[in-house]
């Protein structure tokens, strides 16, 4: 059960995979968003060509827990992906993962260069493990797993 993980930026949206397991998340490829309709046709190839089952939408809140323009835009996209797809889409708090991301490629010696070219799919699979880790943890509690949303 292959799980998608999705940065959504206005520019670039990093793209994240699971193991077909669903235990381990690894970044895949960013993409460089034209209009919303082309990056979600995108998506949708790719989930047939990786054979996803699911799709998990990053969603940046802010800090205190409220809902900005931002994470409306990522509501607004993970529908269209729903639409597009026919896949299941889940919500995931992303708060701080493209942070966590940029620490760990300067921890890594990566150039900005560099950086900039992978980070997106970085912090995309940073956000997919959490929602793996939690969802393998609410599983094994006995409650099933749910959107943030």
């Amino acid at each position: 059960m292959r799980i998608l993980g999705i940065d959504y930026g206005q520019a670039r949206i990093g793209v994240a995979k699971s193991d077909p397991t669903g235990l381990i998340a690894e970044p895949h490829l960013v993409l460089r968003r034209k209009t919303d309709e082309l990056s979600a046709n995108e998506i949708a190839r790719l989930a047939i060509e990786l054979e996803a089952s699911r799709i998990v939408v990053g969603w940046p809140r802010n800090m205190n827990g409220s809902v900005g323009p931002g994470a409306l835009s990522c509501v607004q996209f993970a529908d269209l992906l729903r639409e597009t797809t026919g896949l299941p889409v889940d919500l995931y708090d992303e708060r701080l993962t493209t942070v966590a991301a940029e620490r760990l490629l300067i921890s890594a010696e990566v150039n900005r260069k560099n950086r900039k070219k992978v980070i997106d799919a970085l912090a995309a699979s940073i956000m997919l493990q959490g929602y793996l880790d939690r969802r393998r943890q609410e599983t094994a509690q006995g409650s099933s797993p749910r959107s943030e949303e």
